[in-house]
């Protein structure tokens, strides 16, 4: 019987058999009626494979642009290391990834508990940027950065949670290094230090937070009685004891304060001196550069020899020499040349009667004692 096709006949003649052989040491098993199979062995080890790690990424103000994503081989080994932009979703992240990472994130600045509600609320195709969106609508989130709103609605940029706090920060260290009560700093639920809600959403920066405090507390709370009733008067929406309040209002411009705080140094000056003056002339002496220190010398001057030189220009019949007059060439005034010339006057009628001697010039308007002509 002849070999079916593909089959090798060990039964067959001599040659058929010589044939056969040949063949199956050519081909070997592959034309055997009952090939043999090699089965390969498997040994089974557990190996734990380490997760993929994100590093956060800041940019030079401190915001979060993305993240350097590592992964690693089945032994250890680093395998590669990618950059992820922020708020795009990490491969292979699911619910958990996502809400672990916001969780972290938010733990590092003591606001776990603003995530932690979020939990139930997201599926499991959540990525990080979907989910921070849903923690910003939150009102414990709205709360907790409520300046931002503010800052939206004057178009000003929202700051970031990091740019947030940290200005939160520096404001409480430049309260607390000019000795300000605690209660200008404390913080209430979720953390939140209200006085500082209206310096964030004015964008009040840490530098001109100081400038405010310095004013306050070197140029009136600390400055002359005088100045303290001078700015009482000048301006009665300041009451006791709000001064420094007064100064902290961001709606309150900087510039503001100042010019009204160097009128009341002004008026106080004049009142040391046992004169007066009123708000308008003190600001209008401010705006031609009076300070504080020139007014301080300049009204000495005045009050020395002031109700001399009015008693002569009554006696000589000559025009009034009063406070306005003598500030105008005190201080550099305009009409200072005019006002230079009233009081030289006076002091010559006086010379001629007295035989050189006048109360005026010897005094206190003097140009030693004056300083300012």
């Amino acid at each position: 019987m002849p070999a079916e096709r593909g089959v090798v006949d060990y039964a067959g003649t001599p040659a058929v058999v010589a044939r056969n052989e040949a063949t199956f040491a050519k081909y070997g098993n592959q034309l055997s009626p009952f090939p043999t199979f090699v089965t390969p062995t498997f040994t089974t080890t557990d190996v734990t494979i380490k997760q993929p790690t994100r590093t956060p990424i800041y940019d030079a103000s401190g915001k979060l642009i993305g993240y350097n994503v590592t992964t690693y081989n089945p032994d250890g080994t680093i395998a590669g290391t990618t950059f992820q932009a922020a708020g795009a979703a990490a491969p292979g992240t699911g619910k958990n990834s996502a809400y672990d990472l916001l969780l972290s994130q938010f733990s590092e600045y003591g606001l776990g508990a603003l995530v932690e509600p979020l939990k139930n609320l997201i599926t499991n195709d959540t990525s990080e940027g979907e989910l921070t969106l849903l923690l910003r609508g939150t009102e414990s989130y709205k709360k907790r950065f409520a300046a931002n709103a503010e800052r939206l609605a004057k178009g000003l940029t929202p700051l970031s949670e990091r740019e947030y706090l940290g200005m939160e920060d520096q404001y409480q260290n430049v309260m607390r290094n000019y000795g300000l009560p605690a209660s200008y700093y404390a913080k209430g639920d979720l953390g939140v230090q209200e006085g500082f809600n209206k310096l964030l959403a004015n964008d009040v920066s840490a530098i001109e937070l100081e400038d405010r405090i310095m004013t306050a507390q070197s140029r009136i709370i600390n400055a002359a009685p005088e100045v303290t009733t001078a700015l009482k008067q000048f301006y009665p929406d300041i009451k006791d004891g709000d001064i420094l309040a007064y100064t902290l209002d961001p709606s309150k411009g900087l510039s503001e304060i100042k010019r009204k705080v160097t009128a009341a140094e002004i008026g106080g000056a004049a009142i040391g001196a046992g004169l007066g003056t009123g708000v308008t002339r003190a600001e209008e002496l401010a705006r031609y550069g009076v300070t504080a220190e020139s007014a301080q010398k300049g009204y000495s001057a005045i009050g020395g020899g002031l109700e001399r030189g009015r008693q002569l220009s009554s006696i000589y019949q000559q025009p009034d020499y009063n406070q306005a007059v003598a500030e105008q060439e005190v201080f550099n005034l305009p009409g200072q040349t005019q006002a230079g010339e009233k009081r030289k006057k006076i002091i010559g009628l006086e010379k001629a009667t007295f035989g050189g001697q006048t109360g005026i010039s010897s005094g206190a308007l003097s140009q030693n004692r004056a300083g300012s002509y």
